[in-house]
């Protein structure tokens, strides 16, 4: 049987190799000229550093799925991130975060001291909601709205607090508002706002000391050569630098591919893209709205050093952390002294840059959806880099061989989501049964994944939604059609 994949990102490409792996003909439509999507490198003058992603979660999760897709897990080189990252907060107090408990609730007593009971209660019951959230919400799709609305789904969902945002359950456990604040970060990962995204998104941090960060030798997207190489020797047939122009539906089943080189016809179609973006090649009569996820600025640098004495990734935190959160979320304006990250892998890997050289990150959570001109606002650029000097990488302008800046403006040009750089957002009501779905409506055979589909984005995530869409087609193709 024949499947069409309308985009060759992480999504299509794990979707691709399920459904290979169960031995269906899957024909991959790309629109750009290599596939990835967002799993991309900026590279310039012998420097390589990711694109997009950077931090790797969950990784026997990572590894299994890859094992299941038919890729040797071992072919990919993970290294732990110990420490696993900095937060630096404008009164000079800076807290590190390790793997394991132990480490961590040192540190907790040394930098929080009243907060230690509170760290040991967040972990206990941080296990406890990743035992009933995993099982419960991430290996299953609620395609059919009643195997969410159990009583035991409704139970199970009531523990994981989802009434309260991140931040209000980190204040059940942490005095400090600091220690809230560094344990609710995280929804920022997937573009979530840390006072509004449903708390089962605290199963993040607590993940990150419960089972580690991690990056790939290499670079994060230097997994696609890999996938792409199974995918080929296993006969795929992936069309680069050709877009989908629509998808045919006939008597309420997707029936064909349209493009520029003509119309095919497949057994089953999928979508994978930002989801809001399908309706443009299969509309339909009830166009839902979407809120999108934060967007990004971005800067990459080539440096002429390597700064070893600072972590791979890093956090700073501004000078109101609440108010730019309400900048990116709700006011969608700008933030003059703005938290954000770095990324410096090549502290741990040289393969990245010329002997002695390096390359650096930085992102800036920022509104999407708006027409702030940010690649434009030198000064602004400027102070980032300004409190990057003082406060982790002295002389680094100096260091700077050159710096890409890229903006909401280029992701959303790209086809992301009104720019958003994770898919739409993980709001309440964009989560679990609310979320699109691998069958995002009632067209037989057309099916969708990727960050803005159950169960949401993060890589592991998207590639465990690759995992439930192929168990969907085949189930579905087993009995004769679509469901």
């Amino acid at each position: 049987m024949k499947i069409a994949m309308i985009g060759g990102g992480i999504g299509g490409l794990m979707g691709a190799l399920y459904l290979t792996k169960l031995g269906y003909e899957v024909t991959i439509y790309e629109k750009e000229h290599k596939l990835g999507g967002r799993m991309a490198f900026v590279e310039r003058d012998g420097f390589r550093i990711d694109e997009g992603p950077t931090i790797v979660l969950l990784p026997e999760m990572f590894r299994d799925l890859f094992a299941q897709a038919g890729i040797d897990p071992e072919s990919i080189e993970l290294l732990l991130c110990d420490p696993l990252y900095t937060i630096r907060f404008t009164d000079g107090k800076v807290y590190t975060k390790y793997p394991g408990r132990e480490r961590q609730l040192q540190e907790v007593e040394e930098q929080f001291p009243d907060d230690k009971e509170g760290f040991i209660r967040f972990m206990d019951e941080g296990q406890k909601r990743f035992d009933i959230g995993k099982p419960a919400f991430l290996e299953h799709d609620f395609v059919r709205k009643a195997d969410f609305w159990t009583f035991r789904n409704i139970r199970n969902l009531m523990k994981l607090k989802p009434q309260q945002s991140v931040h209000r359950l980190m204040e059940n456990y942490f005095r400090d508002e600091r220690l809230q604040l560094a344990y609710s970060l995280q929804a920022l990962y997937i573009g979530g706002d840390p006072y509004r995204a449903p708390a089962m998104y605290s199963l993040v941090p607590f993940s990150e000391h419960e089972h580690g960060v991690y990056y790939v030798k290499g670079g994060y997207a230097s997994i696609i050569p890999v996938m792409e190489g199974e995918l080929r020797s296993r006969g795929t047939d992936i069309r680069l630098e050709t877009p989908v122009q629509r998808i045919v539906k006939e008597n309420g089943r997707a029936t064909a591919v349209e493009t520029a080189q003509g119309t095919e016809e497949y057994d089953a179609i999928v979508y994978n893209g930002d989801f809001p973006g399908m309706n443009q090649l299969a509309p339909t009569k009830k166009q839902k709205e979407y809120t999108p996820s934060s967007g990004c600025v971005l800067l990459y640098f080539g440096l002429d050093k390597v700064y070893k004495d600072v972590n791979v990734h890093q956090f700073f935190i501004g000078d109101d952390y609440k108010e730019h959160m309400q900048d990116v979320f709700v006011r969608g304006q700008k933030t003059e002294n703005p938290a954000f990250y770095t990324f410096h892998p090549s502290v741990i890997d040289d393969s990245l840059a010329p002997e002695g050289k390096s390359v650096l990150y930085v992102l800036v959570p920022v509104p999407s959806g708006t027409e702030i001109d940010w690649e434009q606002d030198e000064e602004w650029i400027g102070r980032i880099l300004d409190r990057m000097e003082t406060l982790s990488f002295p002389n680094l302008r100096k260091s700077i061989e050159w710096m890409d800046v890229r903006t909401p403006k280029e992701a959303e040009a790209f086809g992301l989501f009104k720019g958003g750089s994770f898919g739409i957002g993980p709001t309440l009501r964009q989560s679990g049964v609310f979320r699109p779905q691998v069958k995002p409506d009632d067209t037989d055979n057309l099916y969708a994944v990727g960050a803005s589909v159950h169960p949401g984005g993060g890589i592991p995530i998207v590639m465990q939604g690759a995992k439930l869409l192929a168990d969907r087609i085949h189930g579905d193709l087993k009995e004769g059609g679509g469901s």
